[in-house]
C-alpha cells in the first residue's frame, strides 16, 4: 500500500506559497540529497491542478543533465486531482477527477511505494483533514514573511508527531512529521 509523502517549502510563520522567496538561501547539496532520498522512495506523484500546471512546463523539458530530479518528475506516473482539467499532456499523467477521499484511498492501495506530493496546498489540506497524509516533509526557511497562504490556516486541530529533523548549512530546517496516532 502506498504512503502519501508531502513535501513543502515553508517560512517560519507557515507560508507555503510559490517558493520564490527561498532563492536567496540557495539549494545546498545536503538539501538535494534529502529530497533525492524522499523522491527515490516514491513510485507515483500526486498533484493538484495548479501545481500540475506550474510543474508541467517547468519540468517536462528538463533533462537529467540540467537537473538530477528531472527523470523522477518526467518518468514517474502522475495523478492530477482536478475537476476542471480535461487532458493532461505531461508524460505518464492521469486526471483522477475532483478531490474524493475514497478515490485517494484506492490510489494508495494501488501504489506499492511512496506517493510524492509537492506544493498542492489545497489538496494537501484536504488530505490532512481526511487523515490521508503519512509523512509531511517541511523545509522550513529562517524567515517570517508576514503574509501569504499558510498550510494550516483555518483548519481544525491537526496533531502530528515529529519523525525526523535535520538542519542545513544555509539555516533551513528539514522537519518530517507523521500522524500523531501512528
Amino acid at each position: 500500500m502506498g504512503e502519501i509523502k508531502v513535501h513543502l517549502f515553508s517560512s517560519l510563520d507557515g507560508v507555503v506559497d510559490a517558493p520564490t522567496w527561498t532563492f536567496e538561501y540557495g539549494f545546498t547539496e545536503e538539501m538535494g540529497e534529502a529530497l533525492g532520498a524522499l523522491t527515490t522512495s516514491c513510485k507515483a506523484i500526486l498533484l493538484g491542478r495548479v501545481t500540475y500546471e506550474q510543474f508541467y512546463p517547468a519540468w517536462s523539458t528538463r533533462t537529467e543533465k540540467e537537473d538530477p530530479g528531472a527523470p523522477f518528475f518526467n518518468e514517474t506516473p502522475k495523478y492530477v486531482v482536478s475537476s476542471t482539467l480535461t487532458k493532461a499532456d505531461w508524460n505518464n499523467s492521469t486526471i483522477v477527477g475532483g478531490y474524493d477521499a475514497d478515490s485517494i484511498r484506492k490510489l494508495k492501495e494501488s501504489v506499492y511505494g511512496g506517493i510524492y506530493i509537492s506544493g498542492s496546498r489545497t489538496l494537501v489540506r484536504a488530505l490532512l483533514a481526511d487523515g490521508l497524509v503519512d509523512e509531511l516533509h517541511l523545509l522550513v526557511y529562517p524567515v517570517a514573511l508576514g503574509t501569504g497562504p499558510r498550510l494550516f490556516e483555518d483548519m481544525d486541530k491537526t496533531p502530528l508527531k515529529l519523525l525526523n529533523c535535520q538542519g542545513f548549512s544555509n539555516g533551513v530546517a528539514y522537519l518530517t512529521y507523521g500522524p500523531a496516532n501512528s
